[in-house]
């Protein structure tokens, strides 16, 4: 697997899947959520309210599932909802099962590369540095071609990297 961080818009990626920090709704929210379906068009959400049929009380933190792209470069996109520090979902192994069964679900998607957002580190109040090592633990045994981390600022992304050297890859 080859392990990339980059900065940029998640959205312009031409990977197979990004994943989406989803809210548990599955409707849209702000952030990297926001941007996502508004890149992708109405069509996102229309899928997003077919899947959510499924989940009456909202996809549960640290699940993942997928819906076309749409109008994005990348194929699909793997929805997944980070843990809430600020409504006391502080355990990391809640943020990790994000990052492993998004990579579950692009396995079974037939994907060779996805691109992930630093998840819960937002509004949802995780230390960029905790979601970086969380991250890298999780997505270390991957079989992909390719996992990106496509980070909004730049500050974020120096965490990323830095704790990426760190782990000796």
């Amino acid at each position: 697997m080859r392990l990339e961080i980059l900065q940029g818009d998640i959205t312009t990626r031409d990977v197979d899947a990004i994943v989406n920090a989803a809210n548990s709704s599955l409707m849209g929210g702000g952030g990297v959520d926001g941007a996502i379906h508004r890149a992708a068009g109405r069509q996102l959400l229309a899928a997003c309210m077919e899947v959510r049929e499924g989940y009456p009380h909202g996809l549960p933190v640290g699940q993942a599932v997928a819906t076309p792209g749409f109008k994005l470069p990348a194929r699909w996109v793997i929805h997944t909802v980070g843990p809430n520090r600020h409504a006391g979902q502080n355990d990391p192994e809640l943020l990790a099962s994000c990052f492993r069964e998004s990579l579950k679900v692009a396995a079974s998607l037939g994907a060779g590369s996805v691109a992930f957002p630093a998840i819960s580190a937002g509004v949802y109040g995780w230390d960029p540095r905790e979601v970086a090592t969380v991250a890298f633990d999780a997505v270390s045994s991957s079989e992909l071609e390719l996992v990106e981390f496509v980070l909004f600022g730049a500050e974020t992304t120096e965490v990323f990297r830095s704790v990426f050297g760190a782990s000796g890859e």
